[in-house]
């Protein structure tokens, strides 16, 4: 298998990753108040997110490549829009964690998608797997809370 595709499917899920960080700093003490009982999760997502980081740019390297330890221009999008939004009507705890949601939704597409497209060897669809399945776990705390809300 040509690790070129790997490394270049690995770095796009690294730069998820890394939105995923950059989304999570976003959320930091606005919601607690009225969603203390998600913390720890929240937290337990955080730490989470910077290990798969260090996994991925860990197989990225073993895999000959160079980590892209960027993130997307549609992560920066969606942050903006979070930013804008906030700015006119506050800082509404429901909304941020509706947002948490919908990034993880993302992450998770991202994800599956990478493990369908057919460029991983397999130590790179083991990992990205077990990542999916995290992802999955973290996202089904917030998805209860996302259809509570509509």
């Amino acid at each position: 298998m040509d690790n070129s595709k790997t490394v270049s499917t690995l770095n796009d899920l690294l730069n998820i990753t890394n939105d995923r960080i950059k989304g999570f700093s976003k959320v930091e003490d606005k919601v607690w108040d009225s969603y203390s009982h998600l913390k720890t999760d929240y937290e337990q997502m955080v730490s989470q997110s910077q290990t798969m980081k260090s996994d991925l740019i860990t197989l990225i390297r073993e895999k000959g490549g160079e980590p892209d330890d960027s993130s997307t221009t549609a992560g920066a999008l969606h942050r903006t829009w979070i930013d804008i939004k906030n700015s006119f009507g506050g800082d509404n705890a429901e909304s941020t964690l509706e947002n948490v949601a919908f990034g993880e939704k993302a992450a998770i597409e991202a994800y599956e998608s990478a493990l369908n497209d057919g460029s991983l060897c397999p130590e790179s669809s083991s990992l990205v797997t077990e990542q999916l399945s995290q992802l999955r776990s973290s996202y089904s705390k917030f998805e209860n809370l996302e259809k509570s809300t509509d």
